[in-house]
């Protein structure tokens, strides 16, 4: 079974975003959009609460988010960026219950795995984007475009994933792989 892989190209993650956006589908978008700028496992992501980003008191939203990983049992404290507040804008207008991904059932819940896999799936079909892409693609798309940018220190990212060492961290972002191609492919040693 192939790995699921980051999206690697900028234009389709656009594209990827919006599809929700021009649909109207702010939940949708907020989805994609905080799973990406959060690089949260979905898990994690789909247990997000108002009440964990939004202070109700100040009628504004925080700069981070604290939460404890549901895989490792680590407090992560995420840091908001403009695009994640501009969506949890959007998304709080039509809030419905407690959670920030709720169903539209008569007593909100939190979406499943499932149903967060089909909002990926349907937008990666609707605008043709290939590769092994899921729920997990966002998470690991914020760390290949920090690492493949230049701007953000390896050690960052390796953090921001708890992996231990280099190595995991560039397997895992699908670097490695890349590097290797771009070994085989810009070299000429025969013109």
């Amino acid at each position: 079974m192939a790995a699921t892989e980051p999206i690697r190209d900028k234009k389709q993650l656009k594209e990827l975003a919006e599809y929700y956006l021009e649909k109207g589908q702010i939940r949708n978008y907020t989805l994609i959009i905080m799973g990406v700028y959060t690089a949260l496992r979905i898990s994690d992501l789909l247990k997000l609460k108002w009440t964990d980003v939004y202070d109700e008191e100040h009628q504004s939203f925080y700069v981070h988010v604290t939460l404890i990983e549901q895989k490792t049992g680590k407090t992560k404290l995420i840091a908001l960026n403009k695009q994640v507040i501009g969506a949890l804008s959007q998304c709080y207008l039509h809030r419905k219950g407690e959670f920030i991904f709720a169903n539209n059932r008569k007593e909100p819940q939190a979406i499943s795995r499932v149903q967060a896999w089909r909002i990926i799936h349907a937008a990666v079909e609707a605008i043709g984007l290939m590769g092994k892409i899921s729920c997990h693609s966002l998470r690991k798309t914020f760390g290949y475009h920090a690492w493949t940018s230049g701007e953000i220190s390896p050690v960052v990212i390796m953090d921001i994933y708890n992996h231990s060492n280099y190595e995991t961290t560039r397997r895992y972002l699908g670097v490695a792989q890349d590097d290797l191609d771009a070994a085989y492919l810009k070299l000429e040693l025969i013109s």
